[in-house]
């Protein structure tokens, strides 16, 4: 996979904007030079695509079967909680010592399981609402912790486009210098060469007179 080894010069508080023209030229070069080489979907500074996982587990699944082969989806009623558990045992036929006494005991445990149920719905209607509140609280100081860094991220980065555009405006005047300075040494050097061509020139044509 290619590493990434170009940098990007740009004084954006010093080079003037581009013209429209100057921009899609520009433009156009790029889209020239990126239809030589395909684009990687696997860009080497990209952590590697997620393997998809299926989400449906079997009693979504069966669920999903349900709604779809209901004749009205709206009103087909989730029948995943078994309500029996909670209804009182029917007496069996014909009475018997032993019938009656199985009975009995899975009545008893229906009721001791409905009873710690109650007292468990009784706790959490009085004191479920306070813990929600605690938690809501809870995460409400840490949404405001991630805001004050987020908040300190964002003027990081303000004190640092600050002190570039500083940088930059300060050295400016210099940097324009330094092209003219440029520029007037190119010149110079097509004038030497254009005066050596005139030289060499008149040098050939005293030899081809004589």
């Amino acid at each position: 996979m290619p590493s990434i080894t170009t940098i990007h010069e740009s004084l954006p508080y010093i080079d003037p904007e581009p013209t429209p023209s100057s921009r899609a030229a520009a433009e156009a070069l790029i889209a020239a030079e990126r239809a030589l080489v395909p684009d990687d979907p696997h860009h080497a500074l990209l952590p590697p695509p997620p393997q998809p996982t299926p989400f449906l587990t079997p009693l979504l699944t069966s669920e999903l079967t349900r709604l779809s082969t209901s004749p009205d989806p709206s009103k087909s009623k989730l029948s995943a909680l078994d309500l029996s558990r909670y209804e009182a045992p029917s007496l069996p036929s014909p009475p018997t010592a032993d019938s009656l006494s199985t009975t009995l005991a899975a009545a008893y445990t229906s009721h001791a399981y409905v009873a710690s149920r109650r007292a468990h719905l009784a706790l959490l209607d009085s004191y479920g609402r306070n813990a929600w509140l605690v938690g809501n609280e809870q995460l409400a100081g840490e949404l405001k912790g991630l805001e004050a860094e987020l908040a300190a991220a964002q003027r990081e980065i303000d004190l640092v486009t600050a002190r570039r555009k500083e940088a930059q405006e300060r050295a400016g005047p210099e940097l324009a210098a330094l092209g003219e300075a440029w520029k007037g040494g190119v010149g110079r050097v097509l004038e030497t060469e254009a005066a050596v061509e005139g030289v060499r020139r008149e040098v050939l044509g005293v030899m081809a007179g004589r």
